[in-house]
């Protein structure tokens, strides 16, 4: 299928991931987390069928169905490979064809699998008749003029965001523009408020052109949608995950619930942090945060401000992006250690094909979108990363986690092809971030990275730097959907697109711009996700399955050490417990895959708090006598 983005864009296999994974995943989260099928990769719906059907028609439609999908779903992942590796108006037009091509397959078998509701069916062939329903991202008018529009805006969106750079009107600096790397890395390094502002306000100007476009491109996904019985696009996201709509957005909120005060204590103790460091001047001792401050363009994570807010003596006791680049670790060494965590577990190495086809380096030549993304160009055994790789510790993280969504996509590749996909697209995320969670001192004296790890002193200073990326990323990956689901579904019209947008941002992540910004500005597309049309939730999902995830596979490994010290690294039952739940795919719904590693059918946020159990505690003593909230 397509790519499988995270930290933000990827690709899953099955008809969902093609559906889904139509977008490349990678954010998490991580600011480039990724993956998943090509968000406009499908859309499915539901819509009657007259016609009486039986269980060997069924039969018949489904073996059919499967094949037609998985070779359009290959000539879309190739197309997209080369659209995103090589940016330019023909190879946008191919992928927009392709792409269009799929999302009409899916329209109409979504119809013809609407005829056999009625029809008694084995459970394996209702589930996939569901998945055939459910599996949407966009849906296209009927009109082929509409039609042919919608995909061709949802390619140059993600299109121009690849090409976005920030061209200083300064002469000092020559014409030089920034893309997205160095402005990055200026966010990441330097530590003059001005220049941050600068450039932060820089990049967010690259979404200010896509503003009409991604009205346009909301009306005719929404019509797309209700010609094929939904509400609106939103209303289509919230469908696939084996519960009612409703009771999946009740599910968010008492996730999020239980780790809000998490959040709260650690936002306080940043605020504080910050304000010793700017001034009163520039971050207010009880309001939002500065957003230019926090070390990220969209203060999903902060592990860049660590030196500003470590605990006094220090943060981890050591420095990983120093230790890589003494060892002079390259961007393929990068990858090579990432693959023998696998293997330890008793995963096979990763194909050839593997090493001569990923795209590990950016280009000197060409445009390339840099955004990390995993890849299963041919739903077999053709997996792929696609990252600017940068030799630092948040990287080499970000690579376990694209590896994951690999070893997952190759686990299940044996699976009907409507079940290559995971059990829901957090699991998708949540696989890579687990094992990311393993990458512990540890770990780290193992692969001879440290000499001997921190003794339990530091361990404030681990849980800060790793609650910077994971607790501060909580509510982000909450406000991205709920956003464009009020956008889907009216409650913001384009006239409040940035207030809108600047408010939830404020509700949930307690941040705000620093001067204002109009309803000229388009900020939400200054994020990939958005400008490619890439589903969010499921990065909120995984970072509260990970730590379940992970004080399971712990456990199996025998772990009775503190949560945030336990690495599977080599633990073969672990790796055993996780082959298992892998191999599933989609072929039960996600409460049983859950069960089948975890015990438990319920997602539960209380593995996160016990994580950070000492943290927390550690933070509201800080915090004692200072603002906490906004």
């Amino acid at each position: 299928m397509l790519p499988i983005r995270t930290g933000q864009p990827q690709v899953p296999a099955g008809l969902s991931a093609i559906l889904s994974s139509a977008n490349r995943f990678r954010d998490p989260v991580y600011p480039g987390h990724n993956g998943t099928v090509r968000p406009f990769l499908l859309s499915l719906a539901v819509t009657a069928c007259a016609a009486a059907q039986t269980q060997a028609d069924a039969a018949k439609f489904l073996e059919s169905a499967e094949t037609r999908l998985l070779k359009l779903a290959n000539a879309a992942g190739r197309a997209g490979w080369i659209q995103s590796t090589y940016i330019t108006s023909d190879t946008e037009a191919l992928a927009a064809d392709t792409n269009e091509a799929l999302i009409n397959l899916g329209k109409e078998l979504a119809r013809t699998a609407a005829g056999y509701d009625k029809v008694q069916l084995p459970a394996d062939m209702r589930r996939k008749m569901n998945l055939l329903k459910n599996s949407l991202i966009v849906v296209t008018p009927s009109n082929p003029a509409e039609s042919t529009e919608l995909t061709r805006l949802m390619t140059g969106m993600e299109g121009a965001y690849g090409r976005g750079k920030y061209c200083r009107d300064n002469p000092a600096d020559k014409g030089q523009c920034l893309d997205i790397t160095r402005i990055e890395r200026i966010l990441a390094e330097s530590r003059d408020p001005r220049e941050l502002l600068d450039v932060w306000q820089g990049w967010h100007s690259i979404a200010r052109p896509l503003r009409n476009d991604y009205s346009r491109f909301v009306e005719l996904a929404n019509k797309g949608a209700r010609q094929m019985g939904f509400a609106d696009s939103g209303a289509m996201w919230r469908a696939k995950y084996d519960m009612p709509p409703d009771a999946f957005a009740r599910e968010l909120d008492r996730l999020w619930e239980q780790v809000r005060p998490l959040y709260v204590s650690l936002h306080a103790y940043v605020r504080g942090r910050l304000r010793a460091r700017y001034g009163d001047a520039v971050v207010p001792a009880g309001g939002p945060i500065p957003a230019h401050l926090l070390g990220n363009l969209w203060q999903q994570s902060w592990e860049n401000v660590e030196d500003l807010v470590a605990p006094a003596g220090g943060g981890s006791g050591y420095d990983l992006t120093k230790i890589l680049r003494e060892r002079k670790y390259d961007e393929t060494e990068m990858v090579r250690g990432a693959e023998r965590f696998f293997t330890s577990l008793g995963f096979e190495q990763l194909p050839k094909t593997f090493w001569d086809r990923s795209l590990f380096r950016k280009p000197a030549d060409r445009d390339v979108v840099c955004h990390a993304s995993a890849w299963d160009v041919d739903n077999d055994l053709d997996l792929r990363i696609k990252m600017c790789i940068q030799i630092t510790a948040e990287e080499f993280a970000v690579i376990h986690h694209e590896l994951g969504h690999n070893i997952y996509q190759r686990a299940y590749r044996k699976q009907p092809f409507l079940f290559r996909d995971s059990a829901n697209d957090g699991f998708h995320e949540a696989v890579g971030d687990t094992i990311a969670l393993s990458v512990t001192p540890e770990y780290l004296v193992k692969i001879g990275l440290l000499d001997k790890a921190p003794d339990a002193s530091r361990d404030i200073g681990l849980l800060m730097g790793r609650a910077l990326e994971k607790v501060a990323f909580l509510p982000f990956g909450l406000l991205i959907d709920q956003w464009r689901w009020k956008v889907f579904a009216g409650e913001i019209k384009p006239d409040r697109y940035n207030a809108s947008w600047w408010e939830l941002k404020r509700k949930y992540q307690g941040v705000a711009p620093a001067g204002e910004r109009g309803e000229t500005e388009f900020d939400p597309a200054a994020k990939y996700h958005v400008s490619a049309n890439v589903p969010y939730t499921r990065y909120f999902l995984a970072h509260v399955l990970q730590f379940q995830f992970h004080r399971a596979l712990a456990r199996a490994a025998g772990c009775t050490g503190p949560l945030h010290r336990c690495s599977i690294y080599a633990d073969k039952e672990a790796g055993r417990r996780l082959a298992a739940m892998l191999e599933m795919g989609a072929s039960r719904p996600w409460q049983d895959a859950l069960q089948a590693l975890t015990g438990s059918r319920q997602m539960d946020a209380t593995a996160m708090l016990d994580y950070f159990a000492p943290l927390k505690a550690w933070l509201d003593e800080q915090n004692k006598g200072n603002p906490v909230g906004w």
